[in-house]
């Protein structure tokens, strides 16, 4: 597996070899044992999987807080997705900053999100499956959400001037500046 760093600490994208022949291909998505010896430890508890019927649909930008703070490996395991994390963590230099990768049921690549970011995505094509993995369980009382487009972040969202489909959660999510935040780049 090629590990690449993205320029925001601890942001990762995480780059799966596959084995091919007539058939397919094999791909080991989780190592644990290899992510280790890379300085990777996690301790997974829960997979995920949403599925997008519309080109466009975006789901975020969304985090727990403590004591349910989320480290996410995000992967589309149909279709394509623009992958997004921004960091949160106070004092942070690239507090407020954001990192956006395209993952593709073709290309096979993950996005490793820590704590103390947010994340989100759009679809970029119709009928997209997401999996990701999380460690630490769905907390509805932490669950919380930031507007996916708040000027002072600016994702480019890649939308071409269209409007996402978006859900009430997120079309009603909080600003940046009114986010209660509880990380600090002191705890990373």
């Amino acid at each position: 597996m090629n590990i690449v760093e993205t320029g925001m600490s601890g942001v990762l994208v995480l780059e799966p070899r596959r084995f091919g022949d007539a058939r397919g291909w094999f791909s080991e998505t989780w190592n644990a044992r290899a992510m280790m010896a890379a300085g990777l430890t996690f301790d997974f508890v829960q997979d995920n999987h949403s599925f997008s019927a519309t080109k466009g649909t975006l789901r975020g930008l969304h985090y727990q807080r403590p004591p349910h703070a989320q480290d996410k490996l995000v992967r589309c395991s149909r279709g394509a997705i623009l992958d997004v994390a921004v960091d949160i963590r106070k004092g942070s230099p690239t507090y407020a900053h954001w990192v956006a990768r395209e993952l593709t049921a073709e290309n096979g690549h993950q996005m490793l999100i820590p704590k103390g970011f947010l994340h989100g995505f759009v679809t970029l094509t119709t009928d997209c499956e997401v999996q990701y993995k999380c460690t630490d369980y769905y907390a509805p009382e932490c669950d919380r959400a930031v507007r996916w487009n708040d000027p002072q972040i600016g994702v480019d969202w890649q939308l071409g001037g269209a409007t996402p489909l978006l859900s009430d959660k997120d079309a009603n999510a909080m600003s940046l500046a009114d986010l209660d935040n509880p990380f600090s780049w002191s705890d990373a």
